[in-house]
């Protein structure tokens, strides 16, 4: 059993460590759906508006790649990361079709293209760890792959601050974004 990443009857530690990863899945659902409002408001008005696709790619290739680290080619025994991770690709990938669904020629095709490099960055990903490392190697190098790739999806809103300058852009990013939960985060890992 805890070959799959869940407790056995091993010890207390081993069950606080599950009670904490599902708690975080928990969390983590809340996250991936708090953009919600957002593409309600998207669908409604018909129109992507002034809304970035960007934060939303990076959250899928972030996704994938954690995913990736997750399962039983590079890792054993994080089974709660897997789920989680492909649930908010699911959630992540729905919300950049409705914004494709929805966008102007000109986004639309921009973020097609950028849709289409996560996919290839991530076969290209997939590719190299699985052709180049063994096991134990391919865990690291996916590891800190994942961490870099972490580091884009929370640093991904900053590109809609500089689209627009004001307090009205900034409104949607302290709101509309869908990594507006990196304060939470920040502030859960460091306390």
């Amino acid at each position: 059993m805890a070959s799959l990443g869940l407790p056995g009857p091993s010890s207390y530690h081993d069950l606080c460590c599950y009670g904490a990863g599902i708690a975080g899945n928990i969390f983590a659902f809340v996250l991936f759906i708090s953009p919600l409002p957002t593409f309600r408001r998207i669908v409604r008005n018909g129109s992507t508006e002034q809304f970035s696709a960007t934060p939303y790619i990076y959250s899928l290739l972030n996704c994938l790649v954690c995913m990736w680290y997750a399962l039983p080619f590079v890792s054993y025994g994080v089974v709660l990361v897997a789920t989680v991770n492909t649930i908010g690709a699911a959630f992540q990938l729905a919300y950049t079709a409705v914004f494709i669904a929805y966008a102007d020629a000109k986004k639309r095709l921009k973020v097609s293209v950028l849709l289409a490099g996560v996919f290839c960055v991530f076969g290209l990903i997939v590719y190299v760890s699985m052709a180049l490392f063994d096991h134990k190697p391919r865990r690291t190098f996916v590891g800190y792959l994942s961490v870099a790739s972490l580091i884009f999806m929370f640093a991904s809103p900053l590109s809609i601050i500089d689209q627009e300058r004001g307090v009205h852009a900034l409104l949607f990013v302290a709101i509309d974004v869908p990594d507006e939960h990196v304060v939470f985060r920040i502030r859960g890992a460091s306390g």
